[in-house]
């Protein structure tokens, strides 16, 4: 049965810019994807090769910003002392995601709080209050934060004034609000 004229026509003239779209995408685009960075960190240490400080612990970065287009930073948080911890703060634009791997941590999320142990996990979603402290010995947690935003640079500027750290003033400038001390430092 031979097709009629129209209908060709018609279905030309549908498929063509498909076709052409399809030669134009191909010349854009690389010929050959390049290859990801392989970047293994070993355990214990930073992707930079130095560890950073809060003075409350110590902190390796696992994956950067620049790693993941600033999607996501992944930090390994280490020797945190009982009744320290962060400031109750909230994030703008950022989830940030706590996996306990050894010792016992308190969250407070929103009103909730909670104890977690190791193998445990907690998401504090952005715009909602949070603070940890670990319980009796010390913690080790890895935590997440995605989007990066400036949270990178925050732990480069914290672990250059401590003293810092916690405090309304240098918290804010980092796309986060100091929501006051947190509850944990004096139980």
């Amino acid at each position: 049965m031979a097709i009629q004229r129209r209908t060709f026509i018609a279905s030309s003239a549908c498929l063509l810019p498909a076709v052409a779209l399809r030669n134009v995408l191909a010349q854009s685009l690389p010929a050959t994807p390049a290859a990801p960075i392989v970047s293994p960190v070993p355990a214990g240490q930073d992707r930079s090769g130095h560890l950073h400080s809060l003075g409350f612990s110590s902190l390796a970065f696992k994956v950067v910003p620049s790693d993941t287009a600033g999607n996501l930073f992944i930090i390994e948080h280490t020797n945190l002392m009982p009744k320290t911890g962060p400031a109750l703060h909230l994030h703008f634009s950022q989830e940030e995601w706590f996996y306990v791997m050894e010792g016992e941590v308190r969250f407070q999320v929103g009103e909730r709080r909670l104890q977690l142990g190791p193998g445990e996990s907690l998401l504090a979603p952005r715009r909602i209050p949070h603070t940890f402290s670990a319980v009796g010995s010390p913690a080790h947690m890895l935590i997440a934060f995605t989007p990066a935003d400036k949270m990178e640079q925050y732990f480069i500027d914290a672990a250059a004034h401590p003293e810092l750290a916690a405090t309304e003033e240098f918290t804010n400038r980092y796309d986060m609000q100091w929501m006051g001390p947190s509850p944990f430092w004096k139980s």
